[in-house]
């Protein structure tokens, strides 16, 4: 009878123990691979051991200190409180209405809004402080141009008067001068018929001279007391009169656009100079000639009623016309240098 097989597994199980054996490992095994044995449970209750040993208690402090960092961060970038405001405001509860803007200090007036209704369209507008006295005596303000155009020379000064308090200086002026006489929108425009200007100073004799005075002596020179009772400018020969009280507060018709309205005031009195008169508005809605007398009105029907009280050289018709606020004799440019 031949003898009974050998278990492969026997020898195989023989020389996996050896090995096992050399390793220190434990011989039993279980069949579940899942669940550790007896040996495995001690070795890593003893690891465990071992590292709370070796770590003392840093095991415990790590996972502590992440519960307690989280809890920093979660407070940190949470709703604000007693009445501090966050970069975006988080949405009010449904049981709490959300807060009110908050509104602005001082606010501007509606748009479209108007000057008093008892403000004639001739009297001086509300606004900065008026320069109202000085010496009567003119100083030449430094500034010079090579000559603007082409045609008659005419020179200018740019002067102020002494003892006047500008508070803007008299640079701003003299800048302001010179830069509107310079534009080509102005009576150096080719189409205007022909002539050149240049701005000088020192001793050099000039054609006219462009002077900004005081409100008492522009009334004085224009006549205010003897002419249309409102305050204006005017030219007087050589002399042309910017008024200090409508430099500072423009007129009524230019509705706040000081800008503009003192560029309309130095083309209108140097117009004078060149011989132009005063005209009307010429057709509803269009731009106020720059000789219509603007300080006191774009529209016909007033500026006829003033020429009631005291003659200004021409006769405006009672139309109805009235025109745009304009600050140039030619507004456009055209033809140019």
């Amino acid at each position: 009878m031949p003898p009974a097989p050998r278990d492969p597994r026997s020898s195989t199980s023989h020389r996996a123990s050896r090995r096992v054996r050399e390793r220190g490992e434990p011989l039993r095994a279980s069949w579940n691979p899942t669940e550790p044995g007896p040996d495995e449970d001690a070795e890593r209750r003893g690891g465990r051991h071992r590292r709370i040993s070796r770590y003392g208690w840093r095991v415990y402090a790590i996972p502590l200190l992440v519960v307690v960092t989280a809890l920093a961060v979660l407070q940190t970038v949470g709703p604000v409180t007693d009445g501090e405001e966050s970069g975006e405001q988080a949405a009010a509860p449904a049981d709490r209405p959300a807060p009110e803007p908050k509104r602005p200090v001082v606010t501007e007036a509606q748009p479209g809004g108007e000057y008093d209704e008892d403000l004639f369209s001739a009297d001086l507008p509300p606004g900065g402080p008026i320069p109202e006295t000085g010496a009567r005596t003119f100083e030449v303000q430094p500034g010079s141009t090579p000559a603007i155009g082409s045609g008659e020379l005419y020179r200018y000064t740019v002067e102020t008067e002494v003892g006047m308090d500008l508070p803007e200086g008299p640079e701003s002026f003299s800048r302001l001068v010179q830069d509107t006489l310079s534009d080509p929108r102005s009576w150096t425009n080719p189409e205007a018929g022909g002539i050149s200007l240049q701005r000088v100073d020192g001793d050099e004799q000039p054609d006219f001279r462009v002077i900004l005075v005081s409100r008492q002596t522009a009334r004085e020179a224009c006549e205010y007391s003897d002419g249309v009772p409102f305050d204006s400018s005017c030219r007087k020969g050589e002399m042309v009169y910017l008024n200090a009280a409508r430099w500072a507060r423009g007129a009524v018709a230019f509705e706040g656009d000081l800008g503009n309205y003192r560029r309309y005031a130095i083309n209108h009195e140097v117009g004078h100079v060149f011989g132009n008169g005063h005209v009307g508005c010429p057709e509803p809605g269009a731009n106020a000639p720059v000789m219509m007398q603007q300080s006191f009105s774009v529209s016909n029907n007033e500026l006829h009623e003033l020429n009631q009280v005291a003659d200004q050289g021409t006769s405006i018709p009672a139309d109805g016309f009235e025109c745009r606020p304009n600050a140039w004799p030619h507004p456009t440019g055209g033809g140019g240098h």
